[in-house]
């Protein structure tokens, strides 16, 4: 494996860290309060699977090393449990591991914390250690898809992480990662010795015994922090020099064995028929359209945002969409107004159109009505309401076709 070692990266902002848009998905989650889960995929074919409850996080898998990660963070904030892949198959042996709504990993710690094996601190410090990384190697990754399946039923004994406080504690590992001048090297990556006599000659020899110990390419950059109780930053500065010498290499290198007879975490199906039906959104708010595309996207449907109410009624008719959510008060006109006028074209007769207003006032669900809307719904919304409004009347509207 070749490393380009480049100049220092300018630091990146939080706001620019923000603007990532795996970053921005999981705060439209949040505002959406959605339950169920959420996976990102990398060009290269990573998968990283986050568990979330009413827009916080629960837990996240996933990724090149979940075991290696697991195991690390376990040894790290709980101690005291066993840090073996046979240990942890005797425990999953007492559940009932093909009724996992999460993975493995969540549901042990769910089962030791129950027992009072581990504190809830402990669990709460090694969630949020795993959540980290795992966004700080989602950040890295940069080109990044997201899909979503809605899991109502989910629940949890433990506490849920904030999405914005997760995200704060990936940016600070982040920050120092972009101004440590070693922004082109993985953490995932294993450093091994590839010059020896080399190495030896330009170290003491206590100092070359052990870097021969640990740079064996067993235990990747954040193993080695691990093992040595150091900042994973600082374990990498310090074999920089030798990288950039040839005389050591970074390697990819395996995951850790799982547990076996475990389920492997599925990659949520699209919640759209096959074939991909198309929702459009008319609101004024661009934070609306925003969160409204990035759910149905990533749920498998097809989508079209207006915000100019003007010219909201000609984009439709070239459209066509399926579904049809729509503002009630907009400048220069209303959704009663659109409505109405798109009701009157055979095209849309039958087309479910859905009003959207801050204001949840009997008055308005009957003009609603009397106009045609198909349903109400009230601001803010939330993506279980969404996803089961837009279920609801395309079921209807392909049994009435």
């Amino acid at each position: 494996m070749e490393i380009a070692v480049k100049d220092t990266p300018p630091s990146l902002p939080l706001n620019m860290f923000t603007a990532l848009k795996p970053i921005q998905f999981l705060e439209k989650l949040k505002r959406l309060q959605f339950s169920g889960q959420l996976v990102l995929t990398a060009s290269k074919g990573q998968e990283w699977s986050f568990y979330l409850y009413l827009g916080s996080i629960m837990y996240v898998t996933g990724g090149i090393h979940p075991v290696r990660r697991w195991r690390r963070n376990l040894v790290a904030y709980c101690p005291q449990l066993p840090a073996q892949s046979s240990e942890w198959r005797r425990e999953l042996s007492r559940l009932n591991t093909t009724a996992f709504n999460t993975c493995w990993e969540y549901e042990l710690l769910c089962l030791w914390e129950q027992e009072q094996k581990i504190s809830r601190e402990q669990v709460d410090r090694m969630i949020r250690a795993v959540i980290t990384e795992v966004l700080f190697d989602v950040a890295q990754a940069m080109q990044v898809t997201s899909q979503v399946k809605e899991d109502s039923s989910l629940s949890t004994s433990l506490m849920p992480i904030d999405v914005q406080e997760a995200i704060a504690e990936a940016y600070q590992l982040w920050q120092v990662w972009r101004n440590a001048m070693v922004a082109d090297y993985s953490l995932n990556s294993a450093p091994i010795i590839k010059q020896p006599e080399k190495l030896r000659e330009r170290t003491s020899a206590p100092v070359y015994q052990n870097l021969s110990r640990v740079l064996n390419g067993q235990y990747t950059l954040r193993d080695l922090a691990s093992i040595m109780k150091r900042d994973v930053m600082e374990v990498t500065r310090s074999l920089q020099f030798y990288i950039q010498l040839g005389l050591v290499e970074l390697i990819n290198v395996a995951d850790l064995a799982a547990p076996v007879n475990t389920p492997v975490a599925k990659k949520p199906t699209a919640i759209a028929t096959p074939g991909g039906f198309l929702v459009a959104c008319v609101d004024d708010s661009p934070l609306v359209c925003q969160t409204m595309e990035a759910l149905l996207v990533a749920a498998g449907y097809q989508f079209v945002g207006v915000n100019d109410a003007l010219r909201a009624f000609s984009i439709l008719l070239t459209r066509k969409p399926d579904l049809v959510f729509l503002d009630l008060v907009m400048p220069n006109t209303n959704g009663y107004e659109i409505c109405s006028k798109l009701r009157k074209l055979p095209s849309f007769q039958n087309t479910p159109i859905v009003i959207l207003t801050g204001n949840d006032g009997i008055v308005d669900r009957v003009r609603a009505k009397l106009v045609g809307a198909s349903d109400f719904l009230s601001k803010p919304v939330d993506a279980e309401t969404v996803l089961g409004v837009i279920r609801k009347h395309l079921r209807q509207e392909a049994i009435s076709n």
